[in-house]
Parts: structure tokens; C-alpha cells; sequence
């Protein structure tokens, strides 16, 4: 068995950064952003499922789906997979990147399987102020559009039933609803890592979270693995070849947009910026993006 670590995050909060510093953690030479795909993958991979399961998940709807995903990754945990170079120390769990809310299936199962097949979440987290304007850019939308999804209980992503998505269905509960069913599920430990921190040194930031999950790593290798995922690199890389992670239509055709903190102050509307203070205070300052007591 190997278990696995989710990472989970809402979209457009800094999972396609953290899974490239994993990549280059245990890599020899820099990795490139489409090359991560190759690790071990995302747990809404249709392709997975349909392997797995032995029938083609476009056959079912999306809750028919959900009720197979708890067995799924019973059977990618017992299976191992992931990373198997002997130097590598991140090789004894499979990282495996969510967008999924903690929810449970209609049996009443929790659909990311439990503590039975994960050993940990690395949460992480980005101010929703920031968030808003990355989410309109990655879904063609406007920034009020972008706000009234993040703030609406019943968002998904590949959630349409008049076609079928690439991905299964990711219930995201918005962004509060999101972070909430996390932190405060009990079944696996969650750690968190916040996008800002990782700005401020991702180094740093990531080394904290491994040594919370026992993993100790060489702080040289931690330093060149930050290096080689710098955001001005792969927004380079990604002008010059492409990222095929990327929607087929972005609002500026970058999947790697902007990647600053506090951006929100001059992209945002007086309006908007109290209208997503108002959405999600309370979870803002849980997280320390409001002052104490504006949560």
C-alpha cells in the first residue's frame, strides 16, 4: 500500500505551483510544467476512474460517479504507483491534487475515501480577494461572476450534465464552503500552506509542511526546487511551449497570469472587495487575511 497525501485546494489558489515544487523536489534537473502531469495525477481524472472501474464513467451521472470514488481510491492507495525513484523522499505517498470539497456520497461515504487511503491534505490556501480576479481569467468571466461563484454553495467544477466534461465532477461548496469542509473534517490530518507564505519563501514554507508530515528534506534541495519553480520561469516557459493543463479559452490566454499577492487592491472595485470580505470573513480570518475580529 501506498497512501496517499491530497493536495486540495480551491481553484486558481496555487496547487499547479505546489505540485511543481514536489516535481523538482525529487527531480535532477528542473522539471517542466507539462511534466507534471505525469506524476500521480489528479483524483478527477476521468481516464483513472474508467481503468479502474472497468466501465466508461460518461455511461454514468455524476452521482453514480461520486458513489464509485470511495472504492477508487481504496484501490489506487492498495495499489501504489507515483513516484519510485530511490532518492526521492517524497516516494512513500502518492500526491495526489483535489479540487474536491470533503463531502460524502449518498451511502453516506466520504468520497475521497477516508482516512483509510490518505495519510494526510496539504491545504492550500490563497486570499480570496486574489483568487476572484485568477478564477474570471481561467474561466472567461467577469469579476462579479467570478465572486458570485466563489460565494455560491453549490458550485462545481466539470458539474454540467448537457455534455461531458474531461473531468468527473468537483463539488467546491465555495470558497469558504471549501476550506470549511476540510478543516474541519477529522477523518485526515490537514496541514496547511498558504500561497502568500510560499511567496515569501517557498522553501521555507513547503519544509514546514513536509517536516509537520515527517518528511525530512535537505534544505539545499529545497532551495533549488523553489528556484526551479519560480513563477517568472514557468510563466516563461508556458509563452514559449504552452501549458497543457490550461482551459481551451482564458480571459488573457495565461494559465500563469499575474501569480503576485495583493493584487486585488488595484484589480477590485471598492464594492467587490466588501461584497467578498462579506461572502467570507469568518473563513478570511481563520486564515489570517483579516484582522482579528473583522472575521
Amino acid at each position: 500500500m501506498k497512501p496517499i497525501v491530497w493536495l486540495a485546494s480551491f481553484p486558481k489558489c496555487g496547487n499547479t505551483w505546489a505540485r511543481l515544487l514536489l516535481a523538482n523536489l525529487g527531480a535532477e534537473e528542473p522539471r517542466g510544467i507539462n511534466a507534471i502531469g505525469t506524476g500521480d495525477g489528479i483524483a478527477s481524472s476521468r481516464a483513472r476512474f474508467d481503468d479502474a472501474c472497468l466501465i466508461a464513467s460518461g455511461l454514468l451521472t455524476h452521482e453514480e460517479c461520486d458513489a464509485m470514488r470511495p472504492a477508487l481510491y481504496r484501490h489506487v492507495a492498495a495499489h501504489g504507483g507515483g513516484r519510485e525513484g530511490a532518492g526521492d523522499p517524497l516516494g512513500a505517498f502518492q500526491w495526489i491534487k483535489t479540487h474536491d470539497a470533503w463531502t460524502c456520497t449518498c451511502a453516506g461515504e466520504a468520497l475521497m475515501g477516508g482516512g483509510a487511503v490518505a495519510r494526510a491534505a496539504v491545504l492550500i490556501v490563497r486570499d480570496p480577494r486574489d483568487v476572484v480576479a485568477s478564477l474570471a481569467n481561467h474561466n472567461g468571466q467577469t469579476l462579479e461572476e467570478a465572486a458570485a461563484m466563489m460565494a455560491d454553495p453549490e458550485s462545481t467544477f466539470a458539474g454540467r450534465r448537457d455534455r461531458q466534461p474531461l473531468q468527473l465532477r468537483q463539488r467546491l461548496l465555495g470558497w469558504s464552503g471549501f476550506y470549511r469542509s476540510w478543516i474541519e473534517q477529522d477523518a485526515v490530518p490537514v496541514h496547511v500552506l498558504r500561497y502568500e507564505d510560499m511567496q515569501a519563501g517557498a522553501a521555507e514554507a513547503f519544509g514546514a509542511v513536509l517536516a509537520g508530515l515527517g518528511i525530512a528534506v535537505d534544505r539545499g534541495r529545497l532551495e533549488r526546487a523553489a528556484q526551479w519553480s519560480a513563477f517568472e520561469r514557468v510563466q516563461a516557459e508556458e509563452a514559449e511551449s504552452g501549458f497543457k493543463e490550461a482551459p481551451v479559452k482564458l480571459g488573457t490566454g495565461r494559465f500563469f497570469r499575474s501569480g503576485r499577492s495583493g493584487g486585488w487592491r488595484e484589480e477590485l472595485s471598492a464594492d467587490l472587495r466588501a461584497q467578498i470580505e462579506r461572502d467570507h470573513g469568518e473563513m478570511m480570518g481563520r486564515f489570517g487575511y483579516l484582522p482579528e475580529g473583522e472575521g
